[in-house]
């Protein structure tokens, strides 16, 4: 069975550019020339679903600034078992905050047909003058920390919760990090993933995911209707799966 989830356009509409900026101002002030830096980011490059991004242990990619679809970071055993550990959405960075000589610890994968657009520039006049953007580097820093909050979070599924509360938090996680998109309609928003990336992102069965999926129907806490995911209840969903937002002020967290 294949979960397969869309969800209609919203109100709104904003470039990936005015995105990727809608993001970086709920982690701070930006100046008109770090918004215009942000602004002017592209050209853009289509990929296929599958497509590789980055190869683990290989060179770091081209900055990018992922304009539509989804990606993830992921390992893949020599069997085929492949692990998951975070979902790279529109508005979200590859390659920005990548140190010189670095090497790639994970590939990234496009999940979906996606667009990216280049961000060389935005990367280039960090790495020379990062004194002239002072809030869009302290941005960058502050969302490049609510990444690595968001991996220690999937440690912690992993490795310490049950299927039940590793759905709940993921869930949610990826709501909030719609919502600061400006992807998610309220407690509705899109999860275009078959059961079986799932599955690898929580280190389940697709059984065992199915499972937990029905259940979270029958209590009435998830609905899947119409190619979306509504959060029924999201103050339970937090409380059973501890959920606590990563990055910003309690009043402005997602």
């Amino acid at each position: 069975m294949t979960v397969q989830l869309q969800l209609r356009q919203p109100a709104f509409r904003m470039t990936p550019q005015e995105r990727l900026l809608r993001r970086l101002r709920r982690f701070g002030s930006l100046t008109a020339a770090e918004a215009d830096l942000v602004l002017n980011c592209g050209p853009t490059e289509n990929h296929r679903a599958g497509a590789e991004l980055r190869r683990d242990g290989g060179a770091p990619p081209r900055p990018r600034i992922l304009a539509s679809g989804w990606a993830c970071y992921q390992r893949v055993l020599s069997d085929g078992r492949r692990q998951i550990f975070a979902f790279i959405l529109p508005g979200d960075l590859i390659g920005v905050f990548q140190q010189p000589n670095a090497v790639c610890l994970a590939d990234a994968t496009a999940v979906t047909a996606l667009e990216t657009l280049g961000a060389s520039a935005l990367h280039r006049a960090l790495a020379s003058d990062a004194g002239r953007y002072p809030g869009l580097a302290s941005a960058l820093n502050a969302m490049a920390a609510a990444e690595e909050s968001m991996l220690l979070d999937q440690i912690v599924r992993l490795g310490r919760q049950t299927a039940y509360e590793r759905l709940a938090h993921l869930l949610l996680e990826l709501h909030g990090r719609l919502e600061a998109a400006g992807l998610a309609d309220g407690p509705r928003f899109p999860m275009p993933l078959t059961q079986e990336t799932l599955a690898d992102a929580l280190g389940l069965s697709i059984v065992h995911l199915n499972r937990v999926l029905q259940q979270l129907r029958r209590e009435r806490v998830v609905e899947l209707r119409g190619g979306a995911v509504t959060l029924l209840d999201p103050d339970y969903l937090a409380s059973v799966s501890d959920h606590h937002p990563a990055g910003l002020d309690e009043h402005d967290r997602y």
